[in-house]
């Protein structure tokens, strides 16, 4: 293939992942990849976020996001629905811009973590930026923001929004970049929609 009618192909591909999910280019992890069969686990006990849903349920999914990601406030909307059935840890990264990490502090140390990440991914997606944060983080929650970050680049995530959980059906640990409706997300997780 030449490179002229190479082009085209690579725009049209960029534009396709670009549609559900935010990336950057990674850096190279500076601890060992994590075995994809290992991600809950290590997830479980290395991740900082906050849960929402029922905390009770069987099944605990994860979903390392970007606050100043849309696809991730997509899934965020995707959610809501399903909160009744499964339990959800939203692990804030720093990934996308500058605002990334003091947003991700903010939601993380608010009193009520849903309703700041509820306001903050309206205001995303009307375009207003998100919550207004103050550049000045704990040290203790930039460095849970930045082991977050980590532990995307060790799963070998190119994307946010990036869901870890186990398929409630087969049992398998299922993993995906990118946003989904409702309908899509209940199915990856293999449970009926409420």
């Amino acid at each position: 293939m030449n490179r002229r009618s190479f082009l085209p192909t690579l725009a049209a591909l960029a534009a396709v992942s670009f549609l559900s999910a935010c990336s950057k280019e990674s850096e190279a992890p500076a601890a060992p990849p994590i075995d994809r069969s290992q991600a809950l686990q290590v997830l479980a006990a290395e991740g900082k976020g906050f849960s929402a849903g029922t905390v009770m349920a069987a099944n605990t999914v994860y979903v390392l996001f970007d606050p100043q990601c849309p696809h991730c406030a997509a899934l965020w909307e995707s959610s809501q629905p399903l909160l009744k059935q499964t339990r959800f840890v939203w692990l804030p990264v720093a990934l996308l811009n500058a605002k990334s990490l003091p947003q991700g502090a903010a939601i993380m140390g608010a009193a009520n973590p849903i309703e700041a990440m509820t306001a903050h991914e309206k205001s995303l997606m009307a375009g207003q930026g998100g919550t207004s944060a103050s550049a000045s983080v704990p040290d203790d929650v930039k460095a849970a923001i930045e082991r977050n970050t980590a532990l995307l680049n060790r799963l070998g995530a190119e994307a946010v929004p990036f869901t870890v959980a186990r398929h409630a059906t087969s049992g398998a640990t299922v993993t995906q970049a990118g946003a989904m409706d409702t309908a899509a997300l209940a199915r990856f997780l293999g449970i009926t929609g409420s």
